[in-house]
């Protein structure tokens, strides 16, 4: 069974970095090509706010996290980031990491699409 872990949350003041990591217990290059962040705060709705297409690096950031936040791979370790720059008290939450496919269609895929999930690191930004 495939099994997804991040690493890397943890507390920090506004304005402070963090680098999280996910990395799969096997190749999954065969059954994913897209590798999404996802986070949820407290009360809200679960959201993705990055995704990245394995194949050519293609890469989405929501709106939010744009010019702040980065994502990037090392297939050989089939592992994906997240630098996360200039927090705010507002990106607050747990994040999770996603493996999926993409289609080819509308991108990043949606939630149902990505099949593996890890369990989540918690971030917390104090401002």
């Amino acid at each position: 069974q495939v099994h997804l872990v991040e690493s890397g949350g943890g507390s920090v003041q506004a304005g402070g970095s963090l680098r999280l990591s996910c990395a799969a217990s096997e190749d999954i290059s065969r059954t994913t090509n897209c590798m999404g962040w996802f986070r949820q705060a407290p009360g809200k709705e679960r959201e993705q706010i990055a995704a990245i297409y394995t194949a050519n690096d293609r890469s989405f950031y929501a709106d939010s996290v744009k010019g702040r936040f980065t994502i990037s791979q090392d297939n050989a370790q089939n592992t994906v980031y997240l630098q996360m720059n200039n927090l705010k008290a507002e990106d607050s939450a747990m994040y999770y990491c996603a493996a999926g496919m993409y289609d080819g269609s509308w991108f990043p895929p949606q939630t149902y699409q990505y099949r593996y999930w890890g369990q989540g690191t918690q971030v917390t930004v104090s401002s």
